[in-house]
Parts: structure tokens; C-alpha cells; sequence
């Protein structure tokens, strides 16, 4: 009996001195424990209201690309690049990159090449753009920069999209070969017409046009 007696008493005095230990680190360290409970609710907090923010956001660009459109199907040209060009400005992300690109390519229907390359241009240079559209600046550029630019200079441009890993490869060859023909470099044109032709990989059409493009010069 006075065995239980003095095991329950060791247990409570272990208990009070656990208790103890546990209220002086609670004193030491418990602001802390409190401060980063708060500063993750907060953290999480402001996580989803982010979120939240950022798909109302994206939703409301998605109504304004959409709506830009619209004029662009009722022929409202002037107002279709307006409302694209304030897009690419105001937006984010997506949505200001597909604005740039139809702003541009709005200007370039209505004749003006030159202010097209121009806008084509920056985005090649965009640093903000993903490579893979940067590359598809250059090709549309480099259309409406034909015959209003140095054919060389439009052929360096293009060169670094000719590499076997470009996913816009052909066009850049098929352009080039363009490009060498207003130089006067038919030879070249001949060459690299005559790869594309050949290539099984390049799209039927580029393959079809480099076939007819090879027949007027002879090749």
C-alpha cells in the first residue's frame, strides 16, 4: 500500500515538474509559436485571397479579349486594335501576350507593315515572353518586314530559329529561301527549297510551296 502510495506521489510530483518545465518554455518561446500560427493563418489567408483576386482577374481580361473580338467580327477595325492595344497594356500574363499579337496582326491587315514589324518586334525582344512565341515574333515580323528591310539582316535574324530543335524551323527556312531569292542568292534558295522538299518531317504545305517555289526558279 505505501508502495502505490509513493509511485502515485512520484508521478505527481513528475507531472508538476513536467508541467513546470512545460510553462517556462510556454513563457520562453510560446509568443513565437503564437506569432507563426498567426503569420501562417495569415500566409494561407492571403494565399487564397490572391487566388481568388487572380481568377477574377484573369476572368475579367478573358470578357475584355472576348468582347475585342467581337469588334473584329463586326469590322470595327479601329476599335479592335484600340481595345487589343489597351489589353496588352493592362493585362497580365496570357491574355496581354494574345493581345500584343492580335494588335499586331490587326495593323498588318489594315496595310500598315511597317508599325506591324515594329509591334512584332518588341514582343520578339521581351525578354517577359516565353521563347517559343518570342521565335514566332521573329517569323511574323519577318513577313511583313519582306522586301521593306535588308534581306542579309532579316536572314540573321531567322538564322537562330533554323536549329533542328525549333519548333518553327520550317517556316524560318521556308522564309529564308525567300529571302535569299530577293538577294539574288538563287543558289542558296535552291539548297534550302530543295532540303525542305525533301524533308518528310516539314508540313505538306510548306513542302508544296518550296516545290512551286522551286519550279519557277528552275530548280
Amino acid at each position: 500500500m505505501a508502495e502505490t502510495s509513493d509511485n502515485s506521489l512520484f508521478r505527481e510530483i513528475d507531472e508538476e515538474l513536467k508541467q513546470e518545465k512545460f510553462a517556462k518554455l510556454w513563457k520562453r518561446y510560446g509568443t513565437f509559436v503564437i506569432a507563426g500560427a498567426v503569420a501562417l493563418v495569415a500566409v494561407v489567408g492571403g494565399y487564397q485571397g490572391w487566388k481568388e483576386y487572380d481568377i477574377r482577374t484573369r476572368m475579367k481580361e478573358g470578357e475584355i479579349f472576348s468582347a475585342a473580338l467581337a469588334l473584329a467580327r463586326d469590322g470595327k477595325s479601329s476599335e479592335t486594335i484600340e481595345a487589343f492595344a489597351k489589353l496588352g497594356q493592362d493585362a497580365g500574363g496570357g491574355y496581354s501576350m494574345l493581345a500584343r499579337f492580335q494588335e499586331a496582326g490587326r495593323i498588318s491587315e489594315k496595310g500598315d507593315k511597317a508599325e506591324a514589324a515594329k509591334l512584332y518586334r518588341r514582343i520578339a525582344d521581351d525578354s517577359g515572353v516565353d521563347a517559343v512565341y518570342r521565335d514566332l515574333a521573329v517569323i511574323l515580323g519577318t513577313l511583313n518586314e519582306i522586301g521593306n528591310a535588308d534581306a542579309g539582316s532579316l536572314r540573321s535574324r531567322l538564322a537562330p530559329l533554323t536549329a533542328g530543335d525549333n519548333p518553327w524551323r520550317f517556316s524560318a527556312k521556308e522564309l529564308s529561301a525567300v529571302l535569299a531569292i530577293e538577294a539574288g542568292d538563287n543558289a542558296g534558295a535552291r539548297e534550302t527549297l530543295s532540303a525542305l522538299m525533301e524533308d518528310e518531317s516539314a508540313p505538306t504545305g510548306i513542302r508544296a510551296r518550296a516545290r512551286e517555289i522551286l519550279a519557277t526558279l528552275g530548280g
